[in-house]
């Protein structure tokens, strides 16, 4: 937003009030799921002999899998297949990753404290994925907060899946919201472009993604959790705004 007269100009997420609502991805945003998908992939790509039997790496691993729809990541990994053939490939992985899941599965740090935070304001708020329904489900459950999201947007039920904005349209529309008092949280330059796409500040979080990805995705602040203060000091921008609105100010 342009600062008339000189005046400081107005942060990105500050121009959303009045805040309607916020939007959260899952994996990698809510929690640190990364490094559990890519154990899954390793041992069942070394089980069949890819790569010549060398485990794939993390740059393999985010360039070609993280955040990507299950179409792309079989499309990625396995060129030579069937379509069909990757995404069974996938669907086994998926089983695989939910079995580590149980056991290890942790939040992303603060939170809990973005969470209440929400609460607080009373938003409305929505989880946004590209993971299947079931592994979102049970994500949100081990992390406590099934009862927090009145949405989950699945992108495999929408026209497209993100990077394309569908996901994100629909969660404005299951919500009852618009996107111009409605903001992100996300963390791979994938969601960070499909909330882009559906007109929206992103704040994407750097759990594992290259910050040059995210800013070069759109991403109106970069933080490295939710514990880092750039966010709260946002956040506070929000609630000054909030209340300088409510008193009548300009």
């Amino acid at each position: 937003m342009a600062a008339p007269n000189g005046a400081s100009a107005v942060s990105p997420l500050a121009a959303m009030v009045p805040v309607e609502a916020v939007l959260f991805d899952i994996d990698g945003t809510l929690c640190d799921s990364d490094p559990l998908h890519h154990v899954a992939f390793q041992e069942m790509l070394l089980a069949i002999g890819y790569n010549n039997g060398v485990p794939i790496d993390e740059e393999f691993f985010i360039k070609n899998i993280a955040g990507r729809s299950v179409v792309e990541a079989a499309q990625n990994l396995f060129p030579d297949w069937p379509l069909e053939k990757g995404l069974k490939f996938l669907e086994d992985k998926e089983t695989k990753y939910r079995s580590l899941a149980m056991e290890r599965l942790e939040p992303v740090n603060g939170l809990g404290k973005v969470v209440q935070w929400v609460k607080d304001h009373g938003y409305k708020r929505a989880a946004v994925t590209n993971a299947p329904r079931i592994n979102a489900e049970l994500m949100l459950k081990l992390l406590g907060l099934s009862d927090f999201f009145q949405a989950v947007i699945v992108g495999g039920e929408c026209e497209k899946p993100k990077p394309a904005p569908f996901p994100y349209l629909k969660a404005l529309k299951e919500l009852d919201v618009s996107a111009e008092h409605t903001f992100i949280f996300e963390d791979s330059a994938s969601g960070t472009r499909a909330g882009v796409a559906a007109g929206m500040p992103v704040v994407a979080v750097l759990t594992r993604n290259p910050e040059n990805s995210l800013q070069e995705a759109g991403a109106a602040l970069i933080v490295k959790d939710y514990a880092d203060p750039k966010l709260w000091s946002a956040l506070e921008e929000i609630d000054a705004a909030e209340t300088k609105l409510k008193s009548g100010g300009v």
